[in-house]
């Protein structure tokens, strides 16, 4: 008999701590990585990244686990303005568990309600995690 999967809560000090990072000064690309404590059945902060590129956070990020990230861009658009979009990425990569899979699939939307994310993108590889894959989705915003 199988079992249902349980809806993680979401660590209280994450929400204050995603409040933070959500106002920021700094004009670089921060990340704020978030996973779930399976023992404890909360998603709580794992790390925070100042000045990171695209780049070293797809190095940052577990190859063959799900993660959660909050990634404050420096979007530099075509007629030079430049924004700040705050962007919630799911990643699941194929070839994890499917009880790990379900367990952060099944908390997603709690915790983008919680976070109050509103531009939110998901990937099954961390391969197609690129700066031309985020400016590419960031462009349906304009």
């Amino acid at each position: 008999m199988s079992q249902g999967v349980k809806i993680c809560d979401v660590d209280p000090e994450l929400v204050k701590n995603a409040k933070k990072f959500r106002l920021r000064k700094e004009k670089t690309n921060a990340a704020l990585i978030m996973k779930i404590d399976v023992e404890k059945q909360v998603i709580k902060e794992d790390e925070l990244h100042e000045d990171i590129s695209i780049d070293d956070l797809r190095d940052e990020l577990p190859e063959h686990l799900p993660s959660y990230v909050l990634f404050s861009y420096c979007y530099k658009h075509d007629d030079g303005r430049v924004s700040y979009p705050l962007c919630f990425i799911f990643i699941s990569p194929q070839g994890c568990k499917p009880e790990l899979q379900m367990m952060y699939a099944g908390s997603k939307l709690n915790l983008i309600k919680e976070l109050d994310a509103t531009k939110i993108f998901e990937l099954r590889s961390l391969e197609e995690l690129t700066e031309d894959w985020l400016k590419s989705k960031l462009a349906f915003f304009r």
